[in-house]
């Protein structure tokens, strides 16, 4: 598979399939993709030697393709998989990819509902750190990286992010499997949380001979999962210092340079997988100590209108409320003002009481319409104007506000922002755009 020489990969902005872009491209192979739409990680990509078709068209594949790599996203009549087909190219999904390579290497994978991108990113430092010089692919950009989502070790350890969306992570049979949280979300492809716990299960029971899972202590949903060799994680005695935080796990003093409960968590299944491959308590904490958080997770973008601008990358109402507690954390005198898109109707749809009732805490909220996603089932009934007037009816927020499109929002920012607000760009689709127009 990685001997590959003319790689083409359908859905390329992606940020897992980005990552395998770069990859091949290291590998010697020549790559190429394309999309529905482009964006500042397609740019990069071009920038690196990657060639880009807008759209899918049948000549987008090469002629000496002999492999294709598809984002989940892209169904199998897409005209680019039935060339593939045709030719009898050797197809993968993005997830498929993964659970090939993991059977080439020692293999950490981390799932969960949320904090999956940063509990890799940390795993990823500590192992770096310990001069253990994994292979990393995680679901975010991590700053000092050359590769942004990637990274290239010599050694036989890769790090890996393994989505729980359409049970992607059952391709990935790990030696270590980390699970952050269970909780319920893509209901659009489980039927609820028991088939979600089900799942989990599932995976875990494909970790390799000798392998271990890493649950979180705290989570009723992850305590119901059973393998032969289960090491928990909790944090205790949290200390918050501004945007730092200091904490104990298992008795080890550990401080993070970045705020909130959750990234405690994180950082705590962080400290118990690399503990488990053999690194001290010290290096995890040396490490740590240096981490300095994702692209998209509580990242300063910069100033406008005498206002701090940040993107947060938060899309389910777990996450939401853990990022507002963080910014309140941080930010405890200062007005926060969040603008929030919807990620897919569905989800809207389905966990709508749990969004009415997130947003406690924020000073203002400007609700963006629903982010639309490709491939998969959306019901467009839905609106966020409709959660907008069910969050007005909480009472619990002052003023907030419905967004037609991304325009309108940044409308509504004008007329409301006040010299030093603390505004949050918050959700998983293109928002972050508009966070970034800001500081321009």
């Amino acid at each position: 598979m990685m001997n590959a020489k003319t790689v083409h990969i359908v859905g390329l902005g992606g940020i897992g399939t980005s990552a395998i872009a770069r990859l091949f491209l290291a590998n010697g192979a020549t790559v190429s993709g394309s999309d529905v739409h482009s964006s500042s990680i397609i740019d990069d990509l071009k920038n690196e030697g990657i060639e880009f078709r807008l759209g899918h068209f049948a000549e987008n594949v090469p002629r000496d393709c002999d492999l294709m790599i598809y984002s989940r996203a892209v169904p199998a009549d897409n005209v680019e998989r039935q060339i593939a087909s045709e030719r009898s190219i050797v197809e993968l999904s993005y997830p498929e990819f993964l659970g090939e390579l993991a059977k080439t290497k020692k293999t950490i994978a981390v799932s969960g509902t949320n904090g999956k991108s940063t509990t890799t990113a940390m795993i990823a430092s500590i192992l770096i750190e310990a001069g253990l010089d994994p292979t990393v692919i995680v679901g975010t950009q991590v700053p000092g990286w050359e590769r942004h989502n990637l990274r290239i070790g010599e050694s036989e350890w890769l790090v890996v992010e393994a989505c729980e969306h359409m049970a992607s992570m059952l391709n990935i049979a790990p030696d270590v499997a980390v699970i952050t949280n269970i909780t319920e979300d893509h209901l659009d492809f489980y039927s609820g949380i028991d088939e979600i716990v089900e799942t989990f299960q599932k995976w875990v029971s494909s970790i390799k001979s000798g392998g271990a899972c890493v649950i979180n202590a705290q989570d009723d949903e992850s305590a119901k999962i059973e393998f032969s060799k289960i090491e928990k994680f909790e944090v205790e005695g949290r200390h918050i210092d501004g945007e730092n935080q200091s904490f104990m796990v298992d008795g080890d003093p550990y401080r993070l340079m970045i705020p909130g409960d959750f990234n405690a968590q994180n950082a705590a299944a962080a400290i118990v997988a690399a503990k488990h491959v053999g690194v001290s308590a010290g290096g995890c904490a040396q490490a740590l100590e240096k981490f300095k958080g994702t692209w998209r997770r509580f990242e300063h973008l910069g100033v406008w209108k005498s206002a701090d601008i940040y993107s947060d990358y938060a899309h389910h109402p777990d996450a939401i409320k853990g990022s507002i507690s963080a910014f309140k954390e941080a930010k405890p005198d200062r007005r926060i003002v969040l603008v929030f898109e919807p990620h897919q109707h569905s989800r809207t749809k389905e966990l709508f009481d749990d969004f009415t009732t997130c947003f406690y805490g924020v000073d203002e909220l400007i609700l963006a319409e629903i982010y639309g996603v490709e491939g998969r089932a959306e019901d467009e009934a839905i609106s966020a104007k409709v959660l907008a007037d069910s969050v007005k009816g909480t009472g619990s927020i002052d003023d907030v506000h419905f967004a037609k499109d991304h325009d309108n929002a940044e409308s509504i920012l004008r007329d409301v922002v006040k010299p030093n607000d603390v505004v949050i760009i918050m959700g998983a689709g293109s928002i972050d755009n508009l966070a970034r127009k800001l500081v321009i």
